[in-house]
């Protein structure tokens, strides 16, 4: 390796996501849980059928000269690849949809095929962080929703895997940065009363 005497730059701090601030550092990164892809995977396994169920058809429809096992595969392999086209819209929709937490903001990222969505909150504008599992479902498969209160209105997160273990990091984050809400400072209205 050789090394420019006359460059003193610094190393450029690797950036987790595309909007991320120089001095910004990534300290939580969670999605939902792979549940949001039930409709995808649910059309995915129809599609899987298709191919089979066809071959079937044409075992009752001729008799006489039934499909090979060649074409039983072949079938096979294009039902896969449908199920494959049929699912993929869902798994972009969960995989590139994140949440962030750094050490200055919030972002909620959700990005599909054709649509991209971002939220970004000031972490000193964050009151309180609520959790909540709520019936069979989200008590056997381990998910559910994460509230994030602000002074602007509240952000509801739903379908989180873990809620409780993502909902007690933020509490930290927040605590270790010195953002809580015992220890902010008065505001004007209340500095102005006392």
């Amino acid at each position: 390796m050789s090394e420019n005497k006359g460059d003193n730059k610094p190393d450029k701090k690797r950036k987790h996501f595309k909007e991320q601030f120089e001095e910004e550092d990534t300290l939580l990164v969670f999605r939902k849980h792979p549940i949001v892809m039930r409709k995808g995977l649910i059309l995915a396994s129809f599609g899987m059928l298709v191919g089979p169920f066809y071959t079937l058809a044409l075992i009752y429809i001729n008799k006489n000269d039934p499909p090979s096992i060649a074409f039983f595969f072949a079938s096979i392999l294009v039902s896969f690849i449908l199920a494959c086209v049929l699912i993929f819209p869902w798994w972009v929709k969960w995989y590139f949809s994140v949440y962030i937490m750094t050490n200055k903001r919030f972002i909620q990222q959700t990005r599909s095929l054709l649509q991209v969505n971002v939220v970004d909150i000031g972490l000193d504008q964050i009151q309180m962080i609520n959790y909540q599992i709520a019936g069979l479902e989200e008590t056997v498969l381990r998910f559910g929703t994460i509230v994030v209160q602000t002074y602007v209105g509240d952000l509801v997160i739903k379908q989180v895997h873990h809620p409780e273990r993502i909902q007690n990091k933020m509490v930290h984050i927040l605590r270790d940065l010195g953002i809580h809400h015992t220890s902010r400072p008065l505001q004007r209205e209340e500095t102005s009363e006392a």
